[in-house]
């Protein structure tokens, strides 16, 4: 790393420092450290989502699908405008008048503390493997980049991340996450334009050797359900977007401090929709790489086999002295704006949903920082466990969606039906919780097999039974009431 591009990663860190230190209050409570003053700009608040739904993995994960295969990973953006539509229209307007600034209060009320208590466990659990996972993750991007190692680069992340978390409250981390989507976004399209610029004949022999090689490809259209084909891809981009936009707490607190209904809308929406060019520009470097590397002798057998490193090899290689550190800036800014608002949200949920009521103002901060530390240190553990556990990292992208598909399905029962039976809500997601069992059990006990389902549908398929059991039973109950 040369002094210039240390000098950009540096003033970038000490940035991100004082926008902590400037929203710093000693007249602090736990609803400002929550849910802000009310004076954040929305332009702030809708990039704060879309940087929440950008982690370092979409700048590693999407140019390394783009180099190894197609396009079939856009084929999930495209579903962001339906679920941010259903977002908007149904479950916005039922945050904004439960009066609390965790989520899953809504399900207490509509189905009782079991509903709260099971959800927002999962939630809190999701949360630390997935702060845990990017840690980890942004530890090995900056190892195969500088040569760091991986354990000072864990620790100072998990460290740097909660001490500013806990600074400056959720406005700091609006602030910066703003700030990193910016970074991320210009890092990304000056990247893609340094690639197009860098090939030997020019942006038009770059789309001549992708369309030649079938790069741009969204995959099949075919009816199987056990591929990644295009409509299972878009119809499990539905069901995990409407769980991001839909009932993850690191949203929905975004949508409560809002200003007003409008401008939760209109945040939710637009926060979405930016990730859906964002995400093109990502697939395209892959795409760009691919070529770039084709014409020019080629890559290591190293890297050529690992697609993920494919970019951090461009960037380490390539890019001249200062662009490195701005790019290198921009990865850390992806991981930095996820955990932060992993921090907040999750502390968050266990002060409302797990705190005393009737603690004072003081007792609810000290509790707010003392869990931001807590999540930290676990994060921090499982992080370091993955570095000599690499299988972990794959099963855990692979199943995390599925650990949390029960939690959609009891939204749409409580948001969609008229459901007042509590013991058919339960009945519906120990049902579902079986089902999302058996699928993902299935091809481990029996390898040799065609699976029941490509592991994208499972929390498809999880959520439908969970949904549809409710909506049967509460039918079937309310028959008999009439007979």
């Amino acid at each position: 790393m040369g002094n210039t591009d240390l000098i950009v990663f540096i003033v970038y860190l000490l940035i991100t420092l004082y926008f902590s230190v400037l929203f710093f209050s000693k007249k602090r409570t736990s609803k400002t450290y929550t849910l802000g003053s009310g004076r954040t700009p929305q332009w702030v608040v809708t990039l704060s989502i879309f940087a929440t739904f950008v982690s370092s993995i979409s700048y590693l994960a999407l140019p390394g699908s783009a180099y190894k295969s197609n396009w079939n990973a856009f084929v999930f953006s495209l579903s962001i405008p339906i679920a941010a539509l259903i977002t908007v229209r149904y479950f916005i307007p039922v945050y904004r008048k439960i009066k609390s600034s965790s989520a899953y209060t809504y399900l207490e009320q509509r189905f009782g503390l079991w509903a709260k208590v099971y959800v927002s466990l999962c939630y809190i659990a999701t949360q630390i493997m997935r702060v845990g996972t990017i840690i980890y993750l942004l530890a090995l991007a900056i190892n195969t980049l500088l040569g760091w190692d991986m354990l000072y680069v864990i620790v100072f992340t998990g460290v740097f991340v909660s001490l500013y978390s806990i600074i400056g409250g959720i406005e700091a981390v609006l602030w910066t996450d703003a700030i990193q989507g910016i970074v991320l976004i210009v890092g990304a399209v000056f990247c893609m334009a340094l690639l197009m610029i860098g090939m030997p004949g020019g942006t038009r022999q770059l789309f001549e050797v992708a369309i030649e090689d079938h790069k741009f490809s969204f995959g099949e259209f075919g009816g199987s359900l056990i591929q990644p084909t295009f409509w299972v891809v878009f119809i499990y981009g539905i069901f995990i977007n409407l769980q991001n936009f839909g009932i993850d707490q690191n949203y929905i607190q975004r949508y409560i401090l809002s200003s007003s209904d409008v401008n939760a809308k209109r945040s939710a929406f637009y926060g979405g929709m930016l990730y859906l060019p964002v995400s093109a520009v990502f697939l395209f470097i892959g795409t760009a790489l691919y070529a770039y590397y084709k014409l020019n002798g080629g890559l290591p057998n190293e890297i050529a086999t690992a697609p993920d490193e494919v970019f951090l090899h461009f960037i380490a290689n390539e890019l001249p002295s200062g662009v490195s550190g701005l790019l290198i800036a921009s990865i850390f800014a992806a991981g930095m704006s996820s955990i932060s608002t992993s921090f907040n949200s999750t502390s968050t949920v266990l002060l409302n949903d797990y705190f005393k009521k009737k603690a004072s103002e003081k007792q609810k901060l000290w509790f707010l920082y003392g869990s931001t530390i807590a999540i930290c240190l676990i994060s921090i553990l499982i992080a370091l466990v993955m570095i000599d556990v690499k299988s972990i990292l794959e099963v855990w992208w692979k199943y995390a969606s599925i650990l949390s598909g029960g939690m959609l399905g009891l939204f749409l029962l409580g948001i969609f039906s008229n459901i007042k039976n509590n013991l058919n809500a339960v009945i519906a997601l120990v049902l579902g919780i079986l089902v999302i069992m058996v699928l993902t059990v299935y091809p481990l006990l029996y390898p040799d097999r065609e699976p029941l389902a490509h592991s994208y549908l499972i929390i498809v398929i999880g959520t439908l039974t969970i949904f549809l059991t409710g909506i049967l039973l509460n039918y079937w109950k309310e028959k008999k009431k009439k007979t």
